[in-house]
């Protein structure tokens, strides 16, 4: 039992553990509520405005299918994270802290859901999509009533894949300076060269993602009723 007395005294796990918890926690619900919030819309309009689609505007799909999208998923996120710090403390009035990786974390995840979004709306059936036009629906009720619904098991499966994201994003966005579990595990851990932050921290890190998995998959399994 010597190795779980010295986990139980070491400070790092103690004191600071707890704390770091809390903030990955704020990073994921935060960051991954606006992406949900800005990244299903975004999703839709890249399908309606592609080629092929209910409303197809080529400009506007260049723009942001090609530029915006595109553009931003093939950054990688430490560098994206740095490059937007002066916009994050324009916004929340300070570039370290978890609220302020709340901003990086969004920004570096919303093209990635939209895509996840336009895909799931991709593969529901044209029959479905033409049925709904020959009776009459509207395309904003072609959207509500049938692509949204169709494609929710998808986006929910887009959904789990995105909160994952930010939980390892949320870690790298500790080393400089957003807190949480990557911060215990840089400054605890790697600086201090203590092998039994960086171990719990791995694990705490594996037993959120595992959390998280199960939850998605339990209800993606229940908002599919095909």
């Amino acid at each position: 039992m010597d190795w779980l007395t010295s986990l139980l005294e070491n400070p790092g796990i103690t004191t600071a553990l707890p704390d770091a918890i809390i903030e990955t926690l704020i990073m994921m619900v935060i960051a991954s509520a606006a992406t949900i919030v800005i990244g299903i819309p975004l999703g839709v309009v890249l399908f309606l405005t592609a080629p092929g689609g209910l409303t197809p505007v080529r400009w506007i799909s260049a723009i942001l299918s090609g530029l915006i999208v595109n553009i931003t998923r093939s950054i990688p996120y430490a560098i994206l994270m740095l490059a937007l710090i002066p916009f994050t403390q324009w916004i929340v009035g300070t570039g370290i802290g978890p609220y302020a990786a709340c901003v990086s974390l969004t920004i570096g995840t919303v093209p990635f859901f939209a895509r996840l979004v336009e895909t799931a709306l991709r593969d529901i059936p044209s029959g479905k999509i033409d049925a709904a036009l020959v009776m009459g629906s509207s395309r904003f009720q072609v959207v509500r009533k049938v692509l949204l619904p169709e494609a929710m098991p998808g986006i929910m499966a887009g959904i789990t894949t995105m909160v994952v994201i930010v939980i390892g994003y949320s870690a790298m966005a500790g080393i400089v300076g957003g807190g949480g579990l990557g911060r215990l595990a840089y400054n605890y851990g790697f600086q201090r060269f203590d092998s039994q932050v960086m171990i719990v921290t791995i694990v705490i890190i594996v037993i959120i993602v595992q959390a998280v998995q199960a939850t998605g998959d339990w209800l993606t399994r229940r908002v599919d009723h095909r």
